[in-house]
């Protein structure tokens, strides 16, 4: 019995003291408690690098970041951070790397975990171009040429921009002074005007070359008196109306796309009132050293130091690059002798020391394909294989005779060349002709600096005295470098040129070379160099504006060829 009397008890005990653990865990219901503990919210860590050329700021909303001063904040877990680029002075944004991409001027995140973000910055400035090629054709003048630019513009939906060019209304159309009006050609060949120091003195004042004033009366009266260089008969123009014609869009479509979408100028001109051999001296030297003709013999080269000099002794990379001839020569020597550069001592220096720098035009296209070009290119006309759009020299066969087609399709593969390939990112191309050829343009030279005070030195006095000869206008306003040539055509092709830009700034084509001085923090060749204009005013440095390329239209080759009538 006791025994029955213990597990009683014990039943008891248990039981009671469940009902204490019972109400003990029920105590909630009877009055207050302390709040469960919660862990503090969870941070993450948001780092910021800067790199590039550049410099700028990056700050965050919400704010916490401010780099380069605060590059590293730690923000909630989830936050969601825009982070904005503020360029320094003369930088741009390039990209973003890292949780962010792209080169947008802001970028959002959302924090999930510690973060890296680098922001570079490039210059914007000049020093992003690192290849600028030079290529110059011949012998056509900006009206002859580009003239009509506007009317294109009209029928093609681009802005309206100031631009001097031809008269487009048809009852007042662009005339020199005597009954004939200007007119649209339709052959892409034309017998050739002539540029040279006489005729382009005539042509600035028919009665009284050698005066101040600019009557541009004379172009057509003095290409009727030309004769063909070869048979010293005339040509089949023999009243000189072709001085007055003009191309558009229709056979050059390439080149109105082109100066349309990138940059021109209504105020580019060559250098000098004379013809091609002078006019190259000043694109490679800035100076003809007081010649107005070609050298001869007796003359010999030209000392004066070219630029290519001035690239070699500051370590600046360059090449001229050539078109074969007909024979296919492709030595220094053979091609030597189809550049400008023979007109140069430091031609013969090149021949002996840096023969791999003048090069055929296919090394070109090797070079832009795989990123070789040098720091500054040349390319030389074509025109042993009439692609420089020269005009004829003679009555040939018109299966013979250069044509303005050929010339510009040869230039689209160049510059297509470039556009298409990874040279683009930092190059400038500059195309140009390196006089006026004798075409009417309605523009008259403009006062210039004389490069070395050096007056011309070639004129002939028998048996007729050349203009400004000695007893022929001596002394006069147009008798020394101190003016330039005609205009001639511009179009300044690059990432970084703006969008259907003109130029009103005068100067003429040494400008190119200032460029480069400027690139490279060279100094000027001459005086005339030093007083151009730097270019700049061409690009956008900030915005790259053609960071792709636009796909401009083929340029046709099938345009009427002839030369014994006009149009």
């Amino acid at each position: 019995m006791r025994i029955f009397a213990y597990i009683g008890l014990l039943l008891i005990g248990i039981a009671v003291l469940s009902g204490c653990q019972a109400a003990k865990g029920n105590s909630s219901n009877n009055g207050p408690s302390s709040p469960p503990s919660t862990p503090p919210p969870q941070t993450a860590t948001l780092t910021i690098s800067l790199s590039g050329s550049g410099s700028g700021t990056i700050t965050s909303s919400p704010q916490g970041i401010n780099c380069p001063s605060t590059c590293k904040a730690n923000f909630k877990q989830g936050t969601k951070v825009t982070l904005t680029a503020a360029p320094g002075n003369g930088a741009a944004m390039d990209s973003w790397s890292g949780a962010c991409t792209g080169n947008a001027s802001s970028c959002a995140i959302t924090l999930k975990g510690n973060q890296t973000v680098t922001a570079s910055f490039r210059k914007a400035d000049i020093t992003q171009i690192n290849h600028i090629v030079v290529m110059a054709q011949e012998n056509r003048s900006f009206d002859h040429y580009f003239g009509h630019l506007a009317d294109y513009w009209a029928a093609n939906g681009y802005p309206s921009v100031q631009f001097d060019g031809e008269p487009s209304d048809a009852s007042n159309p662009a005339t020199d002074g005597s009954s004939v009006s200007a007119f649209h050609l339709t052959t892409t060949c034309v017998e050739n005007p002539s540029p040279s120091w006489n005729e382009s003195h005539a042509d600035w004042n028919h009665e009284d070359p050698t005066s101040s004033t600019a009557r541009l009366d004379g172009f057509v009266r003095t290409a009727a008196s030309e004769r063909s260089p070869s048979t010293h008969l005339p040509y089949n123009d023999s009243q000189g109306i072709r001085v007055m014609g003009y191309y558009t869009d229709r056979e050059l479509p390439y080149y109105y796309f082109m100066a349309s979408n990138f940059g021109t100028s209504d105020r580019w001109f060559a250098p000098v009132m004379t013809r091609t051999q002078p006019n190259r001296m000043y694109l490679y030297a800035a100076t003809s050293h007081g010649h107005v003709y070609p050298l001869t013999p007796s003359s010999g080269q030209l000392s004066d130091k070219t630029i290519l000099q001035l690239l070699q002794e500051n370590g600046i990379s360059w090449k001229i690059y050539v078109h074969p001839n007909s024979s296919g020569c492709t030595s220094a020597s053979c091609l030597f002798a189809q550049s400008y550069i023979n007109q140069f001592t430091f031609g013969n220096t090149i021949l002996q020391k840096y023969p791999q720098n003048l090069v055929p035009v296919s090394q070109y296209f090797t070079d832009v394909q795989n990123g070789t070009l040098p720091q500054v290119a040349f390319i030389e006309p074509a025109s042993e294989e009439l692609l420089d759009e020269h005009p004829s020299d003679d009555d040939v066969a018109p299966s013979a005779a250069p044509n303005v087609q050929g010339g510009s399709q040869y230039v689209s593969t160049l510059v297509n060349a470039l556009m298409n390939s990874s040279s683009w990112k930092d190059s400038a191309f500059f195309l140009t002709f390196d006089e006026g050829g004798g075409f009417y343009d309605h523009v008259a030279p403009q006062p210039a600096v004389s490069p070395d005070g050096i007056p011309p030195s070639d004129l002939a006095t028998q048996p007729t005295p050349d203009i400004c000869a000695a007893g022929n206008g001596a002394g006069g306003y147009t008798c020394d470098f101190t003016l330039t040539g005609y205009r001639v055509p511009l179009i300044v092709v690059s990432p970084f040129a703006k969008k259907h830009y003109v130029s009103h700034t005068v100067a003429d084509y040494t400008a190119m070379l200032k460029f480069i001085e400027t690139r490279f923090n060279l100094p000027s060749l001459t005086a005339r160099d030093g007083a151009q204009m730097d270019m700049t005013e061409f690009f956008d440095f900030v915005n790259e504006p053609w960071a792709t390329p636009p796909n401009p239209p083929a340029q046709p080759t099938n345009g009427a060829c002839y030369l014994d009538h006009l149009p």
